[in-house]
C-alpha cells in the first residue's frame, strides 16, 4: 500500500509589515542615507587617502625595537596597567555601596535612591576622555588624573549591574534574615552579597578589562600611560615609534581578554 503523499511544506516568510513599522523603516532609512552623505566616506575620498595610508604604513615599518625606546615604552606600560589597577579596584570598591544605595526594594533610602542611581548614570554617560579632561584641568597632567577617570568610569559602570544584580537576587534568604529582626547591613553581607556574587566577579572583571582599554587612550589628552607616549610619537612624526606601541596595546589588550576570560570562566 503507496503511503499517502505528504503535501510540500510552504516556506517561512516574514510576517507582515504593519503601517507605523513600515513608516518608521522609510524614516530610519531615510535618515542614513542623509546622514552617509553628510559623515560617511565617499569613493573620492577613499581613493585619494589609500596612497597616504600606504606611505604612512611604510614609514611606520619596520617598528622601533631600539633598546632605549623599548625601556621607556615598557615603564609606560606598567604606569597604564597601575592606572587600570589602582582605577578599578578604587571604583569597584565605591561601587558596592552605590549599587545598594541605587538597588529597587533594597536601597534604605527608598524613594531617595534615584539620587545615587542619576549619580551613576552620569558618571557612565560621559565619556571617558571627557572625564580625563577635567581632571587633568583639576589635578594636573600625569597618571593621577588617568586613574580618576578610571575610578569614575568603574563607578558608572559597576554601579548600575551590582544594582541590578542586587535587585535580582533570591529574596528567600533576604526575607528569612529580616524575619529574625536582622538589619540591613547585616541582610546585605548575610545574603544579597553571597548569592549574587559570580555576577559581582564577573562584572569587576570586566570592568577591569574596560579598564586597561581606557587607560590606554587617556594619554592621548595628558592623564598618562601609553597613550601619551604614543601621542608624542605622532606629534614629533615618529611613526616608527607609534608602531611599536600600537603593537605593544594590541599584545596588552589580547592578554588582558585572554585571563579575564579565563578567570570568568572560572567563576561562572
Amino acid at each position: 500500500m503507496a503511503e499517502a503523499s505528504v503535501p510540500p511544506r510552504a516556506p517561512s516568510r516574514l510576517p507582515p509589515v504593519s503601517p507605523v513599522t513600515f513608516t518608521l523603516l522609510v524614516a530610519f532609512a531615510a535618515v542614513f542615507l542623509v546622514s552617509l552623505g553628510e559623515v560617511g566616506p565617499s569613493p573620492e575620498r577613499l581613493a585619494a587617502g589609500a596612497p597616504r595610508m600606504m606611505d604612512l604604513i611604510g614609514r611606520m615599518l619596520p617598528p622601533n625595537v631600539e633598546p632605549a625606546f623599548l625601556q621607556r615604552m615598557g615603564w609606560r606600560i606598567l604606569e597604564t596597567l597601575q592606572i587600570a589597577l589602582v582605577g578599578t579596584v578604587i571604583g569597584v570598591v565605591i561601587s558596592l555601596p552605590m549599587g545598594w544605595l541605587a538597588a529597587r526594594g533594597i536601597s534604605p533610602l527608598g524613594a531617595f535612591r534615584q539620587l545615587p542611581r542619576a549619580l551613576v548614570s552620569l558618571f557612565r554617560t560621559v565619556p571617558d576622555l571627557v572625564w580625563a579632561l577635567i581632571f587633568v584641568s583639576t589635578v594636573g597632567l600625569g597618571a593621577v588624573a588617568g586613574t580618576m577617570t578610571i575610578v569614575v568610569d568603574t563607578v558608572g559602570f559597576c554601579g548600575r549591574f551590582f544594582a541590578e544584580a542586587m535587585e535580582e537576587a533570591d529574596k528567600k534568604p533576604q526575607e528569612a534574615l529580616r524575619a529574625i529582626g536582622a538589619s540591613q547591613v547585616s541582610v546585605l553581607f548575610g545574603a544579597t552579597l553571597p548569592s549574587i556574587m559570580p555576577t559581582l566577579i564577573n562584572s569587576s572583571l570586566f570592568a577591569f578589562e574596560k579598564g586597561v582599554r581606557s587607560s590606554v587612550v587617556l594619554g592621548l589628552v595628558g592623564a598618562g600611560g601609553i597613550g601619551q607616549e604614543l601621542k608624542v610619537a605622532f606629534d614629533l612624526f615618529q611613526y616608527r615609534n607609534a608602531s611599536a606601541i600600537i603593537l605593544a596595546i594590541f599584545v596588552i589588550v589580547l592578554v588582558m581578554e585572554y585571563f579575564t576570560d579565563r578567570l570568568r570562566a572560572r567563576f561562572q
